[in-house]
């Protein structure tokens, strides 16, 4: 089926268009990395550094033969030690009884654009609580003070608190995460201004002259400090490694490079037949695979022989190179537009389907009280 893209410019709803160029825009901006950081040259430290725990973790002792929760930076060891000494039987049990509402949640998340893991924050804020009350009046999953709530679109009023439905806060909460990211480009600091305020933040940034959450630390207030590594630890539990939201940026753009570099170097391996025959393009956004290939008449295992992580790397700083054969790429450059649309309309269907037939709140909340520290 083809696609006239200026048509289908004009029809897309112009919020709608704002977020798919907004998939599309370019991150820029270079951060310093941690000084006095020691430099990791061994192949064990380097495959540590990819897990996305380069800063948890010791930089010269690292033993992939021993527990990972043994060889913690001794800045957080006793923070880590002491969250999981308290939390780790509890969030364990969440792995099971909280999975609607992980899956729910990643739906949401991932058609703003946003990394699913992130949902951990839901956790730390609230233990996924629907009515779950802070002493400063924060309410809800995601724990929105009224006022945050009310600009993110939720109705706060004496009659109705959307702050406590699931659905319609985790919106909210992707919006505001969006926006977080938009203004600081590093998601340890997102977790850190989500708790204290992107002033609180920035005022570290300043103080501390660096963009970097293990440099600025100390420069933020106790509680925001002690939020990140919360969530980190939470990210190590549920998922037992680190990724895109447990890494300063700096560190995620070079494990986006090394990953980019690893799928060129596949590219090149590709049959002399297959090179001749294909030419690349440089893209980047919310793309999906299977809506490109289907778009483009491609089968799906050929599509990704040739592009390899597509979908992992398309929406990176970096992009990717999209290697199509060359009778498509014609095709997909005068529909690019369209078929972006329509992989982001894919996202949102998905997270509609994880949006319905999860449990009630009444399992949660019993969920949560049987594993309440």
């Amino acid at each position: 089926m083809a696609f006239n893209a200026a048509h289908i410019a004009k029809s897309i709803p112009a919020t709608l268009l704002a977020v798919i160029l907004s998939f599309a825009a370019n991150a820029t901006g270079t951060d310093p990395l941690k000084k006095g950081a020691v430099k990791k040259d061994s192949s064990e430290n380097a495959a540590l550094e990819d897990r996305g725990f380069k800063d948890l973790f010791t930089s010269t002792e690292f033993n992939p033969y021993n527990p990972y929760v043994t060889q913690i930076n001794p800045q957080v060891m006793p923070f880590v030690e002491d969250y999981l000494r308290k939390h780790q039987k509890s969030l364990e049990s969440m792995k099971g009884w909280a999975q609607p509402y992980f899956a729910m949640m990643d739906g949401i998340l991932q058609s703003y654009g946003l990394p699913k893991e992130l949902k951990y924050l839901a956790v730390i804020e609230s233990n996924l609580r629907p009515y779950a009350l802070s002493w400063a009046g924060a309410v809800g999953p995601w724990q929105f003070m009224p006022a945050t709530a009310r600009r993110m679109g939720l109705r706060v009023d004496r009659h109705t608190d959307e702050r406590t439905d699931y659905i319609k806060s985790t919106h909210a909460a992707a919006r505001y995460l969006n926006e977080l990211y938009s203004q600081l480009g590093d998601w340890l600091l997102v977790i850190a201004a989500y708790n204290g305020g992107p002033g609180a933040v920035n005022s570290a940034v300043k103080r501390s002259r660096s963009n970097d959450f293990w440099t600025l630390q100390y420069y933020l207030p106790h509680e925001s400090r002690d939020h990140v590594k919360k969530f980190i630890s939470t990210h190590y539990v549920m998922e037992g490694n680190g990724g895109q939201t447990t890494s300063t940026k700096a560190e995620w753009v070079e494990h986006q490079t090394n990953m980019a570099q690893q799928v060129l170097n596949r590219q090149t391996q590709l049959s002399p037949e297959i090179l001749n025959n294909t030419e690349t393009t440089e893209v980047q956004g919310r793309y999906n695979s299977v809506v490109l290939a289907n778009q483009l008449a491609m089968d799906i295992a050929s599509f990704n022989a040739m592009n390899p992580g597509f979908d992992q790397l398309v929406n990176s700083e970096k992009g990717y190179t999209l290697r199509l054969p060359k009778d498509r790429m014609p095709q997909f450059k005068d529909n690019r537009l369209a078929i972006l649309y329509q992989s982001v309309l894919a996202n949102m269907q998905q997270a509609k389907e994880n949006t319905t037939g999860y449990p009630s709140e009444a399992r949660i909340i019993k969920a949560s009280a049987k594993t309440k520290n």
